[in-house]
Formats: structure tokens, C-alpha cells, sequence
């Protein structure tokens, strides 16, 4: 069964960048849509960025727009979030998610595949 796998996280300070990868054989090209979601603990999960699936439609969160780059590559099977001028604010756990939209134009029906997650943790 195809899973999804992030991996990229760890710690880094204020100002610092992290690119995130997510192996998503099985779901690259057969996804509607795939992305980006972060939640800290005790608080809601937290819509960060979506792509469709050609890869030229991409919707961000206001909190990461201009920080943030969502991409994807077919050849590698891969999904993929560079995070620049990180902020203690965007410390979390960080989800990929594959398959259809849901409200807004963002990846989160509730049919969605997800992975495990990559803990993202921003220093002051």
C-alpha cells in the first residue's frame, strides 16, 4: 500500500531555513492535489500550502506566504516545503497530505492520505 513519508525536520534558529521532503510514490501523479499541514500540540491543525497536481496551481497560508515555496518533482516521486526566515511561530509538527480538495482549494478532504509527520522546531 503506497504511503506518504516526510523527512527534512529538525532544529534550527530564528532566521534559519528547512526543506522539507515528503516520498510519495503511489500518489504523485494520482492526487488531485497534495500539501503542506503543521499542528502543535493542543492546538488545531494549521493549513500551511497546497499544490494541484501539475504542479502550477499552489495556495498558501497568509502566515507563510513569501517564506515558503511548495514544489513537487514527478520524476522523484517527491513533494517537497522550503521554509525560509523560520520563526519560533512556525515550530510543529509538519503533515503531507495527498489526494482531493476540500473547503477553500486546500488539500484536506476527509478521504485524504497523510503521513506521519517531521517535527519542525524554530529556536528564538
Amino acid at each position: 500500500q503506497a504511503q506518504l513519508a516526510e523527512s527534512g525536520g529538525g532544529l534550527v534558529q530564528a532566521g534559519g531555513s528547512l526543506r522539507l521532503s515528503c516520498a510519495a510514490a503511489g500518489y504523485i501523479t494520482s492526487s488531485d492535489c497534495m500539501g503542506w499541514f503543521r499542528q502543535v500540540p493542543g492546538k488545531a491543525r494549521e493549513r500551511v500550502a497546497t499544490i494541484n497536481n501539475g504542479g502550477g496551481v499552489k495556495q498558501y497560508a497568509d502566515s507563510v506566504k513569501g517564506r515558503f515555496t511548495i514544489s513537487k518533482q514527478n520524476s522523484k516521486n517527491s513533494l517537497y516545503l522550503q521554509m525560509n526566515s523560520l520563526q519560533p511561530e512556525d515550530s510543529g509538527i509538519y503533515y503531507c497530505v495527498a489526494g482531493l480538495y476540500g473547503v477553500g482549494y486546500w488539500c484536506d478532504h476527509e478521504t485524504n492520505s497523510w503521513g506521519q509527520g517531521t517535527q519542525v522546531t524554530v529556536s528564538s
